[in-house]
């Protein structure tokens, strides 16, 4: 009976009842595994299903039933999902296209997000200032040119702008940057105007003598005079020490004098607390230094 139920083709409704029959025995594993274990005949398995089928209401024919019994031993009705391979990783690819597709354009909007970030924040302000830097490297020379007076101030911008050009030619832009600012603080001198006034206050000092470390049996003299602008504001100027050779910013400094002009301020402070002439000097447009009206080495020192 097995044979000619197996050989025989079943018509469609009884393929699907078998294929509910495997499922059946495949739900009863501790039945599949005491009858199909045993050593018993078919036909137990086949009354024990027709009693399950029957309990249900359904009338399920012996050759259906043994062809569910006969597929669940050739495993047939079962899914074995096909071996690895590349076209079954292309089919599951295609499968979850809808995953692939959200991954792929969130790590796209990322990527664009970064690339829009970099460009905004760093390529475009790099980029800005690359191109930048030449026009204004020649807008400072220009300016010094045509503000200046002084030989030594054309002198010193033309070496700079050459120094900066250099500079950019070799693509070093934080040296460029760098000649750029000295241009910018030469041009300020240039074109910076105001008096040089002798320090008349209560409380601070007119004038000060120093022994020099060259000569100890010699005296320099010193009166501490400040630039003013014609608005009243005190300028801090960039001033070279004397005595150590080094520049700083300051408010006031010691302007070094003749002995018998330092002995004239004391005097003229001494009888009534105050400097009645305090111009020594001034600093016209277009000049590095300014012009004194007393006598002066111009030599300066910044504390005492």
């Amino acid at each position: 009976m097995p044979g000619s139920a197996t050989e025989e083709k079943l018509p469609l409704d009884e393929v699907m009842l078998a294929m509910d029959v495997v499922d059946t025995l495949r739900h009863r594993e501790m039945l599949v595994a005491r009858e199909l274990n045993e050593e018993e005949r078919d036909k137990q398995l086949i009354e024990r299903l027709r009693e399950i089928y029957a309990a249900q209401g359904i009338e399920v024919p012996d050759r259906v039933l043994m062809e569910g019994v006969e597929a669940l031993k050739q495993e047939r009705f079962t899914y074995t999902p096909p071996p690895p391979s590349f076209g079954v990783k292309l089919a599951r690819i295609y499968i979850n296209r809808g995953a692939w597709g959200r991954l792929i354009g969130w790590t796209f909007g990322f990527v664009a997000f970064i690339w829009l970030t970099y460009a905004v924040l760093v390529s475009g302000p790099r980029n800005r200032e690359l191109a930048s830097l030449p026009r204004d490297l020649q807008t400072q020379h220009e300016a010094i040119l045509e503000e200046a007076k002084a030989d030594e101030a054309k002198s010193r911008a033309d070496s700079l702008f050459a120094k900066g050009t250099a500079a950019l030619e070799e693509g070093d832009r934080g040296a460029a940057r760098e000649t750029i600012e000295s241009l910018r603080d030469l041009r300020e001198q240039v074109e910076r105007e105001y008096e040089v006034r002798i320090i008349s206050r209560e409380g601070e000092r007119t004038g000060v003598w120093r022994v020099p470390d060259v000569n100890r049996d010699a005296k320099n003299y010193y009166i501490i005079v400040e630039a003013v602008t014609r608005d009243g504001d005190v300028l801090s100027l960039p001033i070279l020490n004397e005595e150590n050779g080094k520049t700083y910013n300051v408010k006031k400094w010691g302007l070094r004098v003749e002995k018998q002009f330092y002995d004239k301020v004391a005097a003229d402070k001494q009888e009534d607390g105050i400097v009645n002439d305090r111009h020594a000097g001034e600093k016209q447009r277009g000049w590095l230094q300014p012009e004194y009206d007393i006598p002066t080495t111009g030599a300066a020192i910044t504390s005492w």
